[in-house]
């Protein structure tokens, strides 16, 4: 049979009232201060009594937790956030959509050099009368 697990012995002597004290006295030493413990926030900060203070503490919450409901309640729907193009309007996952971007803008590269690409040249606008024989781009004045 496997042994049963034993809590572990606890030492019961007695501490002599004089290592007592000074374990008290070195422990007072190593004690922070109030404005250390207001600022790790394990004390509160403030004036109110301590009967009062968690009630006061409610009330704070309560009023950020108000606050954050009346915010989320202006807050604008999606499709207006898309119309007035501050969020984009794509359906993929957030991961990937600065790849959808980055290729969307090499689609318009690549269409913008294929339209360059295939722009009539000025000689067949001037006999198209699109531009007249003195708006010549490629004769110098």
């Amino acid at each position: 049979m496997a042994e049963e697990a034993r809590p572990p012995k606890i030492d019961e002597t007695p501490i002599s009232p004089i290592e007592r004290r000074n374990s008290l006295e070195k422990h007072l030493q190593t004690r922070p201060d109030m404005k250390d413990l207001k600022d790790r926030h394990i004390l509160l900060d403030t004036k109110a009594a301590p009967s009062l203070q968690s009630a006061a503490q409610d009330l704070e919450r309560q009023r950020a937790t108000d606050s954050l409901k009346k915010g989320l309640e202006k807050r604008p729907e999606r499709e207006e956030l898309v119309e007035k193009n501050i969020l984009p309007d794509s359906s993929a996952a957030p991961a990937i959509q600065g790849q959808q971007r980055e290729l969307e803008r090499h689609m318009r590269a690549d269409s913008l050099e294929e339209k360059v690409k295939n722009r009539p040249k000025p000689e067949d606008l001037i006999k198209e009368g699109i531009l007249q024989a003195d708006e010549d781009p490629t004769k110098e004045s």
